[in-house]
């Protein structure tokens, strides 16, 4: 790698990962947030209602430092929140 790409960043064009899960007929798509203690618990909630997309963004205030394993509390999370509210959550 050059000095100059080291210094400005290379321009590697890389595709993002569909992290989305499927659950109980819901898609949750984590998306942890970056925080200066590591990273926030943050996902999306999306499940077509009546023929149109709803969806609910869920933030909670645990931190975690690691962003995979953020992603996976973030997940769990959404779960927690679907078994206990399900299209209430719209």
């Amino acid at each position: 790698m050059s000095l100059l790409s080291r210094l400005f960043g290379s321009k590697k064009s890389e595709s993002p990962v569909d992290t989305s899960v499927e659950y109980q007929g819901f898609r949750i798509t984590p998306a942890p947030m970056k925080e200066s203690q590591g990273f926030r618990l943050c996902a999306v909630i999306e499940k077509e209602v009546d023929g149109e997309l709803k969806s609910h963004r869920l933030i909670r205030a645990d931190t975690i430092a690691d962003v995979e394993q953020c992603r996976d509390a973030s997940i769990g999370k959404a779960k927690q929140m679907i078994d206990q509210l399900g299209e209430r959550l719209f």
